[in-house]
């Protein structure tokens, strides 16, 4: 990708009608350039083709909407036998569905730690995820790229280390890198110009300059007490350095996809896109 675009996670609440298409038709019509669909309660099924097609032809009607996904909430990948097949299984889902319709990026929480340390737990993920792309290998669903998310609370797998060392041993993986939970699981650190510069290093130093012309972003303000993660906010109701962080994009030449997720998705998104554009 040549730019970086920006979008929100859902459809815009300035949208008329229901549904995926009525919400890329909003995009476009705000300037705004992606879209996440969010899949999140229930995995969708190929099955519902003839939709997932429409929704295909509207995003590709000119302007572009790049679109992702965000599959299920309930996935722990580090569970019991029961929970990983239910957890491998909503993931192929969701990138079989979001495959039909041209998109790219399946984004999904990895797993919980649930008493294990964090290599135990990178193992278990690791494992689980390579029969996910054995799967979507052998079922033929191509042009999807798996994207494990940085988490906002402490008990959970995902600090961005943790996340990148997935992509080291798992093929098409790159990380969706949310900076208001890195912000939040760490207490309120990883909110400065410097920090923001040192992730990008990091993705860049351990998964290539590649990584950083195909990022996939979710940002929001953030309420986060000592155990992480509370609940998104606004930007300006929130200690979340936005202006910053943009600045360390356009600093990196990052290229990818922004997706918020604040409480008013395109107007936030259109703040930190006037930022990014205004630098």
């Amino acid at each position: 990708m040549e730019k970086l675009l920006f979008g929100t996670g859902g459809a815009p609440l300035s949208t008329t009608g229901s549904g995926s298409e009525a919400g890329i038709k909003r995009i476009r019509e705000l300037g705004l350039s992606c879209m996440e669909i969010e899949w999140v309660q229930s995995s969708p099924s190929a099955k519902e083709s003839k939709t997932l097609s429409g929704i295909r032809e509207e995003a590709e009607k000119g302007p572009k909407v790049v679109l992702s996904c965000h599959a299920s909430y309930y996935i722990n990948l580090a569970g019991e036998p029961e929970v990983i097949g239910a957890s491998r299984d909503r993931i192929q889902r969701s990138a079989k569905a979001l495959s039909i319709t041209g998109g790219r990026n399946v984004v999904f929480h990895p797993a919980f730690y649930k008493g294990m340390t964090s290599e135990q737990t990178l193992g278990i993920v690791v494992e689980n995820l390579l029969k996910v792309t054995k799967w979507l290998e052998e079922n033929n669903v191509k042009g999807v790229c798996l994207r494990p998310e940085t988490t906002g609370k402490p008990t959970q797998f995902g600090s961005l280390e943790e996340i990148i060392k997935i992509c080291l041993e798992v093929p098409n993986t790159l990380p969706c890198i949310d900076f208001a939970h890195l912000h939040a699981r760490t207490g309120g650190k990883n909110n400065s110009y410097k920090e923001f510069a040192e992730s990008l290093e990091m993705i860049g130093k351990k998964l290539g300059d590649n990584a950083l012309k195909d990022i996939h972003i979710h940002m929001s303000g953030i309420e986060y007490s000592d155990k992480g993660e509370r609940k998104h906010l606004k930007l300006d109701e929130s200690d979340m350095n936005y202006k910053e962080l943009m600045k360390a994009l356009k600093d990196f030449e990052i290229a990818g996809t922004l997706i918020c997720e604040s409480p008013v998705l395109e107007e936030d998104a259109l703040i930190m896109k006037t930022c990014y554009e205004s630098l």
